[in-house]
């Protein structure tokens, strides 16, 4: 499979394990991890800030690999039964964050055509996520636009 703004194909990633069951040395109750979950997302952690410290840090020092297998739910299923979703997907959010740093950068620099380039690309995956979660996650007139972006990420 080739990349989005390349003509380099893509470069194969590790895969987890096929496990059906959390492994032993890992016990910790579902209620445990699901209130360090939200616990986690109040301090401003994103959803994947929170799996890599449930893996690191775990809940009263034991890890947790895998909070999927060890509570049947994704993490932000957990987040969105408790009222702890962001308004706005994290990969969205990261995509707008970049965005905006670069097109600060660019009008600081108008010479920088690298940059100019990386921003158009990264404009555009930022639209072509914002129609596929228009209407689910985004309200159903929503537009990306700079402005938008810069409100959107002070909050």
């Amino acid at each position: 499979m080739a990349r989005m703004h390349t003509r380099r194909r893509g470069s194969s990633g590790s895969d987890k394990p096929a496990a059906d069951e959390p492994p032993e040395w890992s016990d910790v109750d579902p209620d445990d991890i699901e209130e360090r979950v939200v616990e986690l997302a109040a301090q401003g952690h994103d959803p994947s800030q929170i799996g890599i410290k449930l893996r690191d840090e775990g809940v009263t020092g034991t890890p947790v690999p895998d909070v999927k297998l060890a509570t049947g739910k994704k993490i932000t299923e957990i987040l969105e039964e408790n009222d702890a979703k962001a308004d706005i997907p994290e990969d969205l959010r990261s995509l707008m964050e970049r965005a905006v740093r670069l097109r600060e950068h660019v009008q600081a620099n108008p010479q920088d055509y690298q940059n100019k380039r990386a921003l158009q690309n990264t404009e555009s995956k930022v639209r072509r996520l914002v129609d596929y979660y228009r209407g689910d996650e985004l309200e159903p007139d929503f537009a990306y636009s700079f402005e938008t972006a810069k409100e959107l990420l002070e909050d």
